[in-house]
């Protein structure tokens, strides 16, 4: 089922959506973390829906993972990655980072909490 995907804020290059990264990016963010995983880390993080939107409407995903990351200046973070049928990662091409809705779509730069936290919920009071 395609979900309508509604005009987005482009970032980065004219190609990228919203939450977007290369997948050199999103190797670095991933093997930092297992490099050195902790127990601490942000409350929530929200995620631009139509970027969500695009990732799960790439052709063949069924479902998105989440990776568990770090940046550079250590800070905790998550990858999102589209999943096919099968189970697979929707990667796009290694080498130079190519930023097209096409193609595999990861989407990490989240708004994090803290500092920036959602208003009181059952979820985060």
């Amino acid at each position: 089922m395609q979900h309508t995907i509604y005009p987005l804020f482009l970032c980065k290059t004219n190609f990228m959506i919203p939450n977007q990264i290369s997948l050199q990016e999103a190797i670095a963010l991933t093997s930092r973390y297992r490099t050195a995983p902790v127990t601490a880390a942000f409350f929530s993080e929200v995620y631009d829906g139509a970027s969500v939107l695009a990732l799960l409407n790439q052709p063949g995903c069924r479902s998105f993972r989440v990776y568990l990351g770090r940046k550079p200046d250590q800070r905790i973070c998550t990858v999102l990655v589209g999943v096919d049928a099968n189970g697979h990662d929707i990667l796009p091409p290694t080498g130079p980072a190519n930023f097209t809705v096409a193609e595999g779509i990861l989407l990490e730069e989240a708004i994090q909490c803290p500092p920036i936290c959602p208003t009181p919920s059952p979820l985060n009071e």
